[in-house]
């Protein structure tokens, strides 16, 4: 795994041993990236919440994009080890303001967020052993813990084959496939 653009471009990521994380690949990743910049113009200055960070690949690649504020959580102690080592070795050269790694479940974290400033995107990389209906209480519990605005975008990584439906409070933007995996791009429904 590698740095695809930005001040890191090319630097190794550390990948996570053994078979509890699924890195989003190289190619989505690209394509994430490409969707967020068409979207807001840039990845420069925006903020990031990265949910089920696993490795932290997108988290990195997010610091490396110029955002200045990053936040990856990540249930694994072992993941989130190398999420953490992953974000020190990009923001050597990144702009950030501002990048931590939460070692909790993403229950959990949500459960104990209060007066966090929302963020423009929020990326979930559940596990696909993940239920649709827990995908969507994570959701459900996003909103109403105001971690979006009305122009934040929630991206999705789930299995092609999952059939996602959105929770009330938001609307499905696009979807783009890539293999066995899809990504679901979604906004407050008041946007």
């Amino acid at each position: 795994m590698r740095i695809i653009a930005g001040s890191a471009k090319g630097r190794v990521l550390l990948s996570p041993i053994g078979a509890t994380a699924r890195p989003t690949s190289d190619r989505a990743r690209e394509a994430l990236f490409s969707s967020l910049e068409s979207e807001f113009g840039d990845v420069d200055g925006i903020s990031f919440l990265d949910l089920f960070a696993g490795s932290g690949a997108v988290a990195a690649e997010a610091l490396s994009r110029g955002a200045i504020r990053v936040v990856a959580v990540e249930g694994d102690r072992e993941n989130a080890d190398v999420a953490r080592k992953n974000l020190e070795l990009v923001s050597e050269s990144a702009k950030t303001e501002e990048s931590e790694v939460h070692t909790m479940t993403v229950e959990r974290f949500l459960a104990g967020v209060h007066a966090l400033k929302p963020f423009d995107v929020i990326f979930l990389d559940p596990p696909y052993e993940h239920s649709n209906s827990s995908v969507s209480e994570i959701l459900d519990s996003i909103v109403k813990k105001k971690l979006l605005h009305e122009r934040s975008l929630v991206v999705i990584e789930r299995e092609s084959k999952s059939g996602f439906i959105w929770p009330e409070a938001m609307r499905e933007v696009k979807v783009r496939r890539y293999g066995h995996a899809s990504m679901h791009y979604g906004e407050l429904i008041s946007r």
